[in-house]
């Protein structure tokens, strides 16, 4: 069997968050029941049907792929590629009414995501990269800013008060206190908004593998960096920091208190 492109699988998984996300919109703002899993986070029977529907597509189409996935756990992978799921990232917001949620997509490798696509079903925006390929926004070319002040910086998070529970308190106010604006328009929405300019900094102490997944190839195909807190790109760091990139050397210094 030939190797797949990036392109083909990069398809692939634009078509599978669309398909996802069609489930999600069917339950979007109806008061769809929700319930609490043990870490008392929500979920919803979207969540579960969006999730078994991505993986039923990569079980037909490349069934020699591993999965993660928030819902359903792992399953191991035989090529050495998982496809990394989170069917509605923001289900706080989607369980809402509010539409800054996503169906998120990756596929990795040893190395890291190879590909990644933020759709964002009420919004009708997606946000896709493949390494090496560049960054998109609904097929147009994104890219971060060139804010390179902090002093003119749109600061976001997800969440305040993760900060305190994390020991991040200190360095998210220093943070506040050097940016310009600041706003939670949080989850994986914030992390679009950086890498297609329309902020500069986005920050969680927290974050699981699914809420990364895309977001590292996507922010560094549009300019930007996507690292845990002591600046390894990665998407297994258990945190996250995204920046324009001209800020990068700021944001640190301040995070660690420099």
């Amino acid at each position: 069997m030939s190797t797949p492109s990036l392109r083909s699988l990069l398809d692939f998984a634009l078509d599978a968050a669309w398909q996802a996300g069609r489930i999600t919109l069917g339950y979007f703002q109806t008061g769809v029941m929700v319930e609490r899993k043990a870490d008392n986070t929500p979920v919803t029977i979207a969540d579960r049907q969006a999730e078994q529907k991505l993986r039923d597509l990569i079980a037909r189409y490349w069934p020699e792929h591993g999965i993660i996935g928030e819902e359903f756990g792992t399953q191991g992978a035989v090529s050495g590629l998982s496809w990394i799921l989170d069917p509605i990232d923001g289900t706080k917001s989607f369980v809402h009414g509010v539409p800054l949620y996503a169906t998120l997509i990756a596929l990795a490798d040893g190395t890291g995501p190879l590909i990644g696509v933020a759709h964002f079903p009420a919004l009708g925006e997606t946000v896709y990269a493949a390494r090496g390929e560049g960054c998109y926004w609904n097929g147009r070319r994104a890219h971060v800013s060139q804010v390179d002040d902090l002093a003119d910086a749109a600061l976001l998070s997800s969440e305040m008060n993760n900060f305190a529970a994390a020991g991040r308190a200190a360095a998210w106010q220093r943070l506040v206190d050097a940016t310009y604006i600041q706003r939670t328009w949080g989850d994986a929405y914030g992390y679009a908004l950086v890498a297609t300019g329309r902020a500069e900094i986005m920050v969680d102490p927290e974050m699981e593998v699914w809420d990364c997944g895309p977001l590292q190839v996507i922010l560094e195909e549009a300019g930007g960096t996507f690292t845990d807190w002591k600046g390894t790109p990665t998407i297994y760091g258990g945190e996250a920091i995204a920046t324009n990139g001209l800020l990068f050397d700021q944001v640190m210094e301040l995070v660690r208190g420099s």
